[in-house]
């Protein structure tokens, strides 16, 4: 029993320190990209690498902590190719400004208005008629439903007087 405890607490000291030698090189990388960011260096004197960082930094001032690792496990998780991409490109936007953009969200089509039916693309626009049709369809058939039943109830009450 004896020799469980002195594991378990072995085990725990362990993982602690891990973690902290964890957040402690993150830490590292977010200030080195911090003093990337400061010095004001030109983006084609920058690395692949060092815009990683840029962008990895970025992300963590937009979605911090925990957010920002479940982002990084959706875009394939840490060491893959489709997050380093991912962190390259939003450095490339937001600090290099290579991909200048009109409004917010434009990577889903027509902007702030895209879901109004103005502009299109991926969720709008120029195609959601069909979604205003169904409603007017839906208005239609309940207003005839209204109108065949109260048709026959006057039509019921006139058979009664006769």
């Amino acid at each position: 029993m004896i020799k469980q405890t002195i594991f378990l607490i072995i085990a725990a000291i362990l993982s602690a320190t891990a973690l902290a030698h964890g957040a402690g090189h993150e830490q590292s990388l977010l200030s080195t990209a911090e003093d990337i960011i400061k010095s004001g260096k030109a983006c084609s004197e920058l690395t692949d690498d060092e815009l990683e960082l840029i962008g990895d930094y970025y992300m963590e001032q937009m979605h911090p902590g925990e957010m920002h690792e479940r982002m990084d496990a959706m875009m394939g998780g840490e060491g893959s190719l489709q997050l380093r991409e991912a962190h390259i490109n939003m450095a490339r936007k937001l600090y290099c400004n290579e991909y200048p953009s009109y409004g917010m969200m434009t990577m889903m089509g027509g902007g702030m208005r895209m879901m109004q039916n103005y502009g299109y693309g991926m969720m709008g626009g120029y195609g959601m008629w069909l979604g205003g049709l169904l409603w007017i369809a839906l208005a239609a058939f309940v207003f005839g439903v209204v109108f065949w039943l109260t048709y026959k109830l006057i039509i019921g009450v006139d058979k009664h007087k006769k």
